[in-house]
């Protein structure tokens, strides 16, 4: 049974793209991202909370979490509210959510910072699920890339 060929239609799975940010949100996030660095946390926590969906927003407290737990939070908290936001979009759990729409990345930056924040607190079966996730997800672009992680 190995050696038999997966035959897949031509069109293949089928892709979601989430719909863009709010504009607004999206200028206050390049705000705070861009404010003095002592209160950029601060200021990035105050555009996620007047924009609760904001998965960028959320990818970005991750990145400036003061440890690898609240860091692990915030991406926890952007990876499920992404999963709520791709339902919405149409995807019923298969299919690619590919980086190479701006849109999706920050649902797959939550994506693989919930995986390294795994990774550092010793979460090895959370860390290995993100990862299969994302290569499922996106396999031209993770595939390679994680496996040098």
């Amino acid at each position: 049974m190995a050696d038999q060929p997966v035959n897949l239609s031509a069109s293949g799975p089928p892709e979601t793209v989430l719909d863009p940010e709010p504009a607004d949100a999206v200028a206050a996030l390049d705000a705070a991202l861009n404010g003095p660095e002592e209160g950029r946390r601060k200021a990035v926590a105050a555009v996620v909370a007047d924009h609760p969906r904001f998965l960028a927003g959320w990818a970005e407290l991750g990145d400036l979490g003061r440890d690898d737990i609240e860091s692990y939070a915030y991406y926890r908290i952007g990876y499920h509210r992404g999963l709520d936001r791709l339902r919405a979009s149409g995807w019923r759990g298969t299919g690619y959510v590919r980086w190479a729409h701006p849109t999706n990345r920050g649902f797959l930056r939550a994506l693989d910072g919930l995986r390294g924040a795994a990774a550092r607190i010793g979460e090895v079966d959370e860390e290995e699920r993100c990862r299969h996730f994302l290569v499922q997800l996106d396999p031209e672009r993770y595939s390679s890339a994680l496996d040098d992680a």
